[in-house]
Parts: C-alpha cells; sequence; structure tokens
C-alpha cells in the first residue's frame, strides 16, 4: 500500500473532506439533519468497520493503521460525489454521510465502495492481508439524532459482521471482502 497523508492532519487530504475524530463527524453530521429537517431531504450514513484493524495495528504499528484508513478515505473519495462526507469516529472506523441520499440509493453506494474495497490488501512483512470489513447503513428519520444516527449505524455494521439476514436491508458486508454482500437482488 502506498504510502498516504496520515490521518491526524488537519487537512482534509482529498476533495469529499476527512474529518478526524467522533466530535468533528457528529457536528458534520448535525449540520446534515439540520439540513434535511429544513428542506425535507434524505440523509444516510453509511458505516464500515475494518475488523481487522486493531490486529494489524498491533502486529505491524500504529501508522500502518493510519496510512490505512487515509488509504481506504483516497479510494472512497473516487466513488464518492462532491458533497459527500468521509470522517472516522474511531480507530477502526470509517463513516461516509450521504446527503440527499434515502436507504436504497445508500445501499446503491454501499455496493460501490465494497467494489472498490474489495481490492484492497494492507503490505507489511512480506504479506498482504485483505481488510476486513462490516458496513452498515442507517438513514435519517425525523426522531434521529447524530449519535443515534452513529449508533444505529455501528448495530448494522455489527449484525453484517455477524451474517444476521435480518439486516439485509440496512447491513451488508462479510466477514472477508471476497463474498458478494448480502443483499436481495
Amino acid at each position: 500500500m502506498a504510502a498516504s497523508e496520515p490521518i491526524s492532519s488537519s487537512r482534509p487530504p482529498s476533495g469529499a473532506g476527512l474529518w478526524p475524530g467522533a466530535e468533528a463527524l457528529l457536528d458534520r453530521l448535525e449540520e446534515e439533519i439540520g439540513r434535511a429537517e429544513r428542506y425535507g431531504t434524505p440523509l444516510s450514513l453509511l458505516l464500515l468497520v475494518v475488523e481487522n484493524l486493531d490486529e494489524i495495528a498491533r502486529e505491524h504499528g500504529s501508522e500502518l493503521r493510519e496510512q490505512t484508513l487515509a488509504y481506504i478515505a483516497g479510494a472512497l473519495d473516487r466513488e464518492l460525489r462532491r458533497f459527500d462526507r468521509i470522517g472516522l469516529p474511531s480507530l477502526t472506523e470509517v463513516a461516509i454521510l450521504l446527503p440527499g441520499a434515502d436507504g436504497p440509493r445508500g445501499e446503491m453506494v454501499a455496493r460501490r465502495v465494497l467494489d472498490r474495497l474489495r481490492s484492497i490488501k494492507v503490505e507489511a512483512a512480506d504479506r498482504r492481508e485483505p481488510l476486513r470489513i462490516s458496513v452498515g447503513l442507517a438513514s435519517w428519520r425525523p426522531e434521529s439524532t447524530a449519535v443515534l444516527l452513529l449508533e444505529r449505524a455501528r448495530a448494522a455494521a455489527g449484525r453484517a459482521a455477524n451474517g444476521d439476514p435480518s439486516g439485509a436491508r440496512v447491513a451488508l458486508g462479510s466477514r472477508g471482502l471476497g463474498e458478494p454482500p448480502p443483499f436481495p437482488s
């Protein structure tokens, strides 16, 4: 994997914008919720959980974790619209704010994202490791706060990681990215 700008930088590395930290992400999400309320437009949040990122950091150092997250964010930037936003709510999660996207459109973005991420392998110690990523999708409802929307996306990603078929409408992913997402065709 090519070196990338560290995610601890305060400057977004890409056009879509990268907000490091949960607080900055929640602030941006609150702004988007306000806009969705004012204009009656949909809003979705996609949450990618990189399940083996802590393991990678333990084996190869935290710098590789930061490079991996920055690389993922850069790869996602090419798959997103200019006004979609990428944030890092934790050291193992990447969140994508999708203003104007309802559930079905969010699922389309999720499929594109998974297709893009399937090709990413972390290279360290003469080994190439695929990333194990679970993806959760939550769509905004009028009673939702930023924290609630993030919690719903995390729960959906958890269902995806556990292969819960009942979460197929709001969760997708697999233990490894070699398998297709569990969406009904």
